[in-house]
């Protein structure tokens, strides 16, 4: 063979399986459980009765043709295959009918009936006149000959009827395993969440505690105005912070962390901002195009202060004493917000503040989970740009 015919008979090939997985396959694969017993039935008829026009042959065919309604309407179908096993001498519709009524009505006293039928049928011949009550053997051979005929198909119905439960009970279970596996990996999260949530607490919660104490001791102790404002800034900041902690530590301590765990307490929003810059302890310029509530998108105005508070944090950390400039504009049926800083005081100290890095990452993720988009980079100048755009309809 050429290499061209070789190609040729796997593109050949290839197409047969595509067809077989196409559209007329799968027609294929549904149609033929039905029609190839009805055309085995008819061989049977032929090869056995000839394709002389007579009784036997028509009656075998009718029992054949009977077969296409055998999975509706098995035990109907199976009398109508009696006939033809009786008169025509067939044996392949009766048993296909036997073994469908077996499969899908698997009654004892239904299965009972219907196999003495089939070895009576099987048993006695057609005339009756015809029957030797004195041939014992032959008798005998062709009662266990229909004995064998009427057993096979009710026991091959039966087990595959056993095994398609088998396979839903298999099927029902490992569901129900798995069903258990996400009910055990919900509990393990809600513990875990609890065990974190008593840490947040009784750490975060004991030495914000102590800072504002401290704070609240600076304030009475002193004398010194500036020391006292900062020390009362200190202690409100704290407050704040402990109020924030136990809202989280409610959100962790609920069950689902749903809905109803984050609206555990008032969410900060647009009114909150001018605090916000105030407490910062930072040159901001405030540029507030919005009214706080006018939209009533609560969502994407708390999402507009985390926006402002991350940059602000990210500011005090990484340029101090650089000049800032906060603008709340509206924006194309939503919110536009911009936190612009120029280049960090060299005269400032850099504050040792933590950081793990995710901040920006964290708002990029609220922006769009909210529908909205956020854009961090670098100015010309030095300094750094931080601008979200958040639409007030998935608030």
């Amino acid at each position: 063979m050429s290499v061209r015919g070789g190609r040729l008979l796997a593109r050949g090939t290839a197409a047969g399986r595509a067809f077989v997985r196409g559209k007329w396959g799968r027609r294929l694969r549904r149609i033929a459980p039905v029609v190839v017993p009805v055309l085995l039935a008819i061989a049977d008829a032929v090869l056995v009765n000839g394709l002389k026009m007579a009784l036997e042959l028509g009656v075998s065919v009718v029992a054949a043709a009977a077969l296409l309604l055998r999975r509706r309407f098995p035990l109907l179908v199976f009398l109508f295959t009696l006939p033809g096993l009786y008169i025509g001498y067939i044996w392949f519709a009766p048993m296909i009918g036997l073994y469908t009524l077996a499969a899908r009505r698997p009654g004892r006293v239904r299965l009972g009936i219907c196999a003495v039928l089939l070895i009576a049928a099987h048993f006695l011949p057609y005339p009756i006149s015809d029957f030797e009550l004195t041939a014992y053997r032959e008798n005998t051979l062709v009662l266990i000959d229909a004995c064998v005929t009427s057993a096979a198909p009710i026991a091959l119905g039966l087990l595959v009827r056993t095994r398609r439960e088998l396979a839903s009970r298999v099927e029902d279970l490992t569901r129900s395993l798995r069903r258990e596996d996400r009910l055990l990996a919900d509990r393990v999260k809600t513990t875990e969440r609890a065990r974190l949530a008593r840490e947040m607490h009784d750490v975060v919660a004991h030495q914000v505690s102590l800072i504002s104490l401290q704070a609240g001791a600076v304030q009475v102790s002193t004398a010194d105005e500036a020391a006292r404002a900062g020390a009362r800034t200190i202690r409100e900041l704290s407050v704040r912070t402990l109020e924030e902690l136990r809202h989280m530590v409610g959100v962790l301590r609920a069950e689902d962390g749903g809905q109803e765990a984050r609206e555990l307490a008032p969410q900060p929003d647009l009114e909150e901002l001018p605090r916000l810059i105030e407490m910062s302890a930072l040159d901001v310029t405030y540029e507030g195009g919005v009214v706080a509530g006018a939209s009533g998108a609560k969502t994407v105005e708390r999402a507009a202060f985390r926006t402002v508070q991350e940059a602000l944090t990210n500011v005090r950390k990484h340029a101090p004493g650089a000049q800032v400039r906060v603008r709340v504009d509206p924006a194309d049926a939503g919110l536009r917000v911009e936190i612009r800083n120029g280049p960090p005081d060299a005269a400032a100290t850099v504050p040792a503040l933590p950081g793990g890095g995710h901040g920006l990452v964290g708002l990029r993720e609220r922006a769009q989970s909210l529908g909205g988009t956020l854009e961090a980079r670098r100015t010309s100048d030095g300094g750094f740009v931080v601008r979200a755009e958040f639409p007030y309809g998935a608030g």
